[in-house]
């Protein structure tokens, strides 16, 4: 079953971090089964503080999705992240389609 990960961007504090982390983090992707959902787009917050941004990733499954994260060269992008802004992460698992 598909799994998600979203990130909502709630501040930046670093923006020179945060671009050594866009040039870094595509890197992690190559040769994985991942699908950018969204990505940064105009939003609306309906409910609850106000965020800068969001992404949404769908991975085949929840192992996928950690192993992703988990890897060494995302876990290298993310320590830029880390500096550079104060983010909320999780990955869900999808719902199983009814008819």
């Amino acid at each position: 079953m598909s799994a998600y990960v979203v990130f909502t961007r709630e501040q930046t504090t670093d923006a020179e971090e945060l671009a050594q982390y866009a040039h870094k983090a595509p890197l992690a992707r190559e040769g994985r089964e991942l699908t950018p959902l969204a990505f940064y787009g105009q939003l609306e917050v309906l409910e609850g503080n106000e965020i800068e941004g969001a992404v949404i990733l769908r991975f085949p499954d929840m192992a996928a999705a950690r192993d992703w994260y988990n890897s060494p060269i995302y876990q290298e992008a993310l320590q830029h992240r880390l500096r550079g802004a104060n983010y909320r992460a999780f990955i869900i698992e999808g719902a199983e389609e009814t008819l």
